[in-house]
């Protein structure tokens, strides 16, 4: 799906924040992105979907240099949801959706009915279809979450990447993105998702990359990676991993 090789990714001239990174990141898989604050997650994310440009290295997207595609054709291939998002003034709930589906309309602009259903699809599937005609300004964090959510659907890629999606996010909602994260992949979806929540990303993850200060430290899966040595190295902390005894997965508990 995606090949990294000897990327290096930087803001505006500075340092480099991602260091001569190799990855194989494959199709059909939940993968996490987890680490320290400050390690560089983020800022990988923006690359592999080329919100950053890098400072050397390159990005193929199935074997394609990413360097060589253009803005819409690869929004046809990968959608994204920053960490950050700044709600434009006076737009509704509906119209937030609605650019999801930006990278398929003609240069008219004018949504066509399957697009429309798709809008109405996806606002069904994150709750939030009677606030179609809500200003986003006047919802709450976690209202503001799930329509952004949905735009990031309704642009019906096969790859998705989120940068710390439950955030603002209830417990409840949290469990319930997660769950939906899990149903895309059964949908043939890949998804590539930053989250800061360890026991999460066990649970839901398929594949975990481990990343400090810029450099990639550990990739496998959560029972090979989410071991009592990684979390000192990685997250200086003591913890016992256990079981969960509900999903099967490994558990960490802090001591």
């Amino acid at each position: 799906m995606l090949s990294v090789n000897e990327l290096q990714l930087g803001y505006h001239g500075g340092q480099s924040v991602i260091k001569n990174l190799c990855l194989e990141l494959p199709e059909n898989k939940v993968v996490g992105l987890i680490g320290p604050n400050g390690c560089g997650k983020s800022t990988l994310l923006k690359g592999l979907c080329r919100l950053i440009q890098p400072q050397s290295g390159s990005i193929l997207l199935r074997q394609q240099d990413m360097a060589q595609l253009n803005n819409r054709q690869i929004a046809r291939q990968i959608s994204v949801l920053p960490q950050a998002q700044t709600n434009p003034e006076g737009l509704s709930v509906r119209q937030l959706v609605e650019y999801g589906r930006t990278p398929y309309v003609s240069h008219w602009g004018k949504l066509s009915a399957a697009d429309n259903q798709i809008v109405d699809s996806v606002m069904h599937e994150m709750s939030i279809q009677s606030l179609a005609e809500t200003p986003l300004e006047a919802l709450s964090g976690g209202q503001q979450q799930r329509a952004w959510l949905a735009m990031v659907l309704a642009q019906d890629t096969d790859i998705i990447m989120l940068d710390e999606p439950t955030t603002y996010l209830d417990i409840s909602y949290q469990i319930e993105l997660m769950k939906l994260i899990r149903e895309l992949k059964e949908r043939g979806k890949s998804i590539i998702v930053v989250l800061h929540d360890l026991n999460q990303a066990a649970r839901y993850c398929d594949l975990l990359v481990v990343l400090k200060s810029g450099e990639l430290k550990m990739m496998g899966t959560p029972t090979e990676v989410m071991t009592e040595t990684m979390l000192a190295d990685i997250f200086d902390v003591q913890a016992k991993v256990i079981i969960d005894p509900v999903a099967g997965s490994p558990m960490c508990v802090y001591v």
